[in-house]
């Protein structure tokens, strides 16, 4: 051995690059067969590919390491309030509206079309989150601006083709000088939170008001999501109650517009991703709806961007669990892999079942979206998808925890990919309302919806009869469900309400369509037993098949 050469490097595991992320998960090429995507097969197969080249991890992990930088002014002294990426920023960007992933399902509905934009923003949230806030708000916004009738800004002519455009483009320029266009949004400001009936700001009309006409915004926003993009959905008050403004960049006449970005956010995560406070200085904006209704408007935009919430964590442990399982795979301790090892194994399996649940959840609210033309689908979108992102959200956390922990001290740091799913994961659980709201809104929903609860059984109901456990949690939640209903002071409970939900309607759809030992375990630790620590699985669990529906390497 030459002087000073201490050591081989060995049993170090090799960084898990060029492979599919849509062939290597089976769970989600079922979810896509199951809920009516079969038809997107052929495109999901390429994003996942794309997605799992070394070139697009690579880009991911540059993009979080060379962070959005603002720029206020430029050399000669205009204030132009620009945020500058870095290219693997764009690249990424570049990948997602190539896909349509920001716009396609809804300017060319189709049959699967919300099933397969969920399973391709599934595999995306794997690779990079950031990205996804961008995605997610014009994604969010493309069916608000298509309710609106011609105005001062014409949707249908101008914004609308530019959104539908799958050639991105970066510039910060008017629209008509541009290829394409993403939308952000505005709402929270410092001293309301979630509280939005709280908001300061305030627009006046320039002439006669009412929808479509022109406002002058003057106010601040505490989070404004995406403050580089062209135009953003805010809200602020007028005299007829709060509405939504349709603010762009550039004002229709040319100048920019006077929204101002006073700094960004240093977040734990999602740090790709730029997120600013900004005050408008009598900005231009135009009204969109009717008077006094922009509340009612942005809810219908939240439950849009509240399943993107539960996409975006399922995508994040997922991303976990493979690699736990690469890991556990090619490491070696004591002897032997450690997958191979028992303990190891049941915890693999657990997490694994977790994800799985996720996954089949998240992609089954997707289908509910695309058949929003029934009334118990829109029943099951209005309860199901605060409850899913209560559950799943929180969850994710816990789980990628444990990802992290079977890589042990090489987890930890921030060389690895560990670190960084993990400091993403919290955001979903926080963006788009707090654990708290969407437990509240599950309760409303139920309260308020006479649909809610008869959708619900006929989706959770085929599932009776293979499981004791199910029955009986699925009976108590019903009676738990009507109870509360009809009771003013049953807001303490609705945590408790929300996250049954999620539960059972997970464990009804794995009782349905997965293998016995998945559904097996998961009714056992989730509905039969309270829930501990992962790796808690029953004794007799089917730890190995349960593994290799996740990471089929593990075999």
């Amino acid at each position: 051995m030459p002087p000073f050469a201490t050591h081989a490097v060995v049993n170090q595991v090799a960084p898990l690059e060029d492979y599919s992320l849509y062939e290597t998960d089976l769970v989600l090429r079922q979810a896509v067969q199951r809920e009516g995507a079969a038809a997107y097969e052929s495109t999901l197969r390429e994003h996942g590919a794309w997605l799992g080249r070394a070139s697009t991890l690579a880009a991911g992990e540059r993009a979080n390491r060379c962070l959005p930088r603002w720029l206020g002014y430029d050399p000669n002294g205009h204030r132009i309030d620009q945020v500058e990426f870095d290219p693997a920023w764009h690249a990424l960007m570049s990948g997602i509206v190539a896909r349509g992933l920001h716009s396609h399902a809804w300017l060319q509905p189709a049959p699967g079309a919300q099933a397969a934009r969920a399973a391709a923003y599934l595999m995306q949230g794997q690779v990079e989150a950031g990205t996804l806030c961008p995605t997610t708000m014009t994604y969010a916004a493309v069916p608000l601006l298509q309710q609106e009738p011609a105005g001062v800004i014409d949707f249908a002519q101008h914004w609308l083709p530019a959104l539908a455009s799958h050639d991105y483009d970066a510039a910060d320029a008017p629209l008509p000088g541009k290829r394409s266009a993403l939308i952000g949004m505005g709402l929270t400001e410092k001293q309301g939170g979630s509280d939005l009936r709280a908001i300061t700001t305030r627009a006046e009309p320039v002439a006669q008001g009412g929808r479509g006409a022109a406002y002058l915004l003057t106010g601040h926003k505490w989070f404004f999501s995406v403050p580089h993009a062209d135009a953003h959905l805010v809200l602020a008050n007028t005299d007829a109650g709060p509405g939504c403004f349709f603010v762009p960049r550039w004002t229709p006449d040319g100048p920019r517009n006077a929204v101002r970005i006073r700094r960004l956010k240093d977040k734990l995560g999602n740090r790709s991703n730029a997120s600013g406070e900004v005050e408008f200085e009598q900005a231009w904006g135009m009204l969109m709806g009717e008077p006094g209704r922009g509340l009612a408007l942005l809810l219908q935009m939240a439950a849009t961007t509240r399943l993107d919430c539960v996409l975006g964590s399922a995508a994040l442990l997922r991303q976990a669990v493979v690699q736990a399982a690469h890991h556990a795979v090619h490491r070696h301790a004591f002897g032997q892999a450690l997958a191979r090892q028992p303990l190891m194994l049941h915890l693999l399996a657990d997490l694994a079942l977790e994800s799985e649940a996720a996954t089949v959840l998240a992609v089954r609210l997707a289908r509910a979206v695309d058949e929003r033309d029934q009334p118990a689908s829109r029943a099951l979108v209005r309860v199901g998808t605060p409850a899913a992102k209560l559950w799943v959200c929180k969850r994710a956390i816990a789980a990628i925890a444990e990802c992290m922990e079977v890589w042990g001290g090489n987890g930890y740091v921030e060389t690895g990919p560990l670190a960084r799913l993990y400091r993403e994961a919290p955001v979903n659980s926080i963006w788009e309302g707090s654990g708290n709201v969407m437990a509240l809104d599950v309760l409303r929903a139920l309260q308020r919806d006479g649909d809610c609860l008869a959708a619900l059984q006929d989706e959770l109901d085929p599932a009776r009869g293979a499981y004791a456990d199910f029955d009986r949690c699925w009976a108590d939640w019903q009676r738990q469900a009507a109870r509360l209903a009809g009771d003013a002071a049953g807001q303490a409970q609705a945590r408790a309400l929300a996250a049954g939900l999620a539960r059972l309607w997970q464990a009804a759809l794995l009782i349905r369509h997965a293998p016995a030992a998945v559904a097996d375990a998961f009714v056992a630790s989730r509905l039969a037993a309270p829930a501990g620590i992962a790796g808690e699985l029953p004794p007799g669990a089917d730890a190995a098949a349960i593994v290799a529906r996740a990471w089929p390497a593990i075999c």
